[in-house]
């Protein structure tokens, strides 16, 4: 009787054996991602560095920085970059999280879902430590990196790394399943990059292809991240958080919806 009652006493509640799951695949996750490459670091600064080295060589032609409204070009081109980054991360590195933890599933603690919510922590995670490294930099460079609103970039950025959440959960389950979706998912990546307006302003675009151009989520994260970095700027025309977040929330609620239908076929895939 004395031990049934230990024994009660000693069992986790399901918050906690979850909250141990998700610790321990952050901790395996952070070792793989930071320690098992040796230049997984320069990687992770050198791809935004090289493309916002290009772009401002690109900006010597064609005058980039005349189409920006009241925002500096330089960090106008590195916030974008940055939340871009943000959402693509998320959303391509939550593709593979099932297949590359598919041994784990052996315990039932583990559920496919718990790879792709620790994947998209700890990228959210060194993704805003690379984003301070750029705003330390700028700012010793007397670039203006040092937001005007804080509290409006924060939750800008907050919203984009909950894009990215959305996008993984959705992704994880179909690159799983149907492999050729993955496949696309990677040969969007630049197009999304151009039709957001990271590396040009879409406000000097027609206003019939703007409509459409801003039924993509990404642009209103981006305008509303800038927009807390430069008090001034002038964002593009039909920018909505509301918006935003009723995007986001149902690709969440997708997702997540998408691993309880499909959780026996992506343990077994």
């Amino acid at each position: 009787m004395a031990d049934t009652q230990a024994t009660r006493r000693s069992a986790r509640t399901p918050w906690q054996v979850t909250r141990s799951v998700w610790y321990a695949m952050f901790m395996r996750e952070a070792i793989s991602r930071t320690m098992a490459d040796r230049m997984g670091w320069f990687w992770m600064l050198f791809e935004p560095v090289a493309m916002v080295g290009i772009m401002v060589a690109i900006r010597s032609f064609i005058r980039g920085d005349s189409l920006v409204v009241n925002a500096p070009f330089i960090p106008w081109l590195i916030t974008g970059l940055m939340g871009f980054f943000l959402v693509r991360e998320g959303m391509i590195r939550g593709m593979g999280a099932i297949n590359a933890n598919k041994a784990l599933f052996a315990y039932r603690q583990v559920q496919p879902v718990d790879p792709v919510l620790s994947r998209n922590f700890l990228e959210g995670m060194l993704r805003t430590f690379i984003f301070l490294i750029f705003m330390v930099g700028g700012l010793m460079l007397d670039q203006e990196m040092y937001p005007d609103n804080a509290v409006r970039a924060m939750a800008a950025w907050f919203s984009l790394w909950c894009l990215g959440l959305g996008l993984g959960l959705v992704t994880s389950v179909s690159a799983t399943l149907v492999p050729e979706v993955g496949r696309v998912i990677s040969m969007i990546s630049l197009p999304l990059l151009i039709i957001s307006g990271v590396i040009l302003p879409l406000n000097s675009l027609p206003h019939w292809l703007l409509e459409y151009l801003m039924l993509n989520p990404i642009p209103h994260g981006l305008e509303t991240l800038r927009l807390g970095f430069f008090e001034h700027y002038h964002v593009v025309p039909g920018t909505s958080m509301l918006y935003f977040w009723l995007f986001t929330f149902s690709l969440i609620a997708l997702g997540l919806l998408m691993h309880l239908r499909f959780i026996d076929r992506l343990k077994a895939s």
